[in-house]
């Protein structure tokens, strides 16, 4: 696959079918994406693979949290608090397509909640990533865990796996880390569903478009 194609072809899978995948294979999509640059080589990331009991019970911790009204404490700042043009519309318009892939109404909020908890069962993929960092690591860290992220999503069609990179695992730091064992300190950057794709989903044939280079760039001679 030439990596034009890849970039293409990649995009946020909401639905994957009941096939394991490979430890091998996910040591082999990491051994790839640890090659990602950082500044100084820091190679600041850390993951968590998470699979059968330990998925669930994070599923049901965050999900229960969810369900309470438990406020989300996330250890950064995602989303903007205040949504400005074009970031409104365009956060609109990726809500209401992903609704209408779903089946759910507007006012059907049983349903909506329910879509909202499957981010945290990973959408029903095998296997889920959970990416953190040391607490000491700044904003460049973060970047570099971008650029890191892309590269296991980029591999993964390689093997014929989809991924959904999900900030949504962020909400509740302090749940991830005690189901985890990880140290309080750790900064819960978010997670990733890594699966085999299910052809056959609805919410897996939606598209979401691109801004055109004009509109975002602005050359200087």
């Amino acid at each position: 696959m030439q990596l034009r194609d890849a970039i293409l072809q990649r995009h946020s899978v909401r639905a994957y079918l009941d096939r394991p995948v490979e430890r091998s294979t996910v040591e082999a999509l990491l051994d790839v994406a640890r090659w990602a640059p950082s500044g100084v080589n820091m190679q600041p990331w850390r993951v968590a693979i998470l699979q059968g009991k330990t998925k669930h019970n994070l599923a049901v911790a965050l999900s229960d949290a969810r369900r309470a009204g438990q406020p989300a404490s996330p250890d950064y700042d995602y989303y903007p608090t205040r949504w400005n043009e074009p970031y409104r519309s365009r956060r609109r318009d990726c809500g209401l397509k992903l609704y209408q892939a779903l089946g759910i109404e507007r006012d059907d909020t049983e349903r909506q909640m329910d879509a909202w908890c499957n981010n945290y069962r990973f959408f029903g993929a095998p296997v889920g990533l959970l990416f953190h960092l040391d607490p000491h690591l700044v904003t460049g860290s973060w970047v570099d865990m971008g650029l890191f992220l892309q590269n296991i999503m980029l591999c993964a069609l390689e093997h014929g796996l989809a991924t959904c990179p999900q900030a949504s695992l962020a909400e509740y730091p302090d749940i991830v880390r005690d189901i985890l064992g990880l140290p309080a300190e750790q900064r819960i950057l978010g997670g990733m569903a890594l699966g085999f794709p299910d052809p056959d989903a609805p919410v897996n044939r939606y598209r979401l478009e691109r801004e055109t280079v004009e509109t975002f760039t602005t050359w200087y001679d």
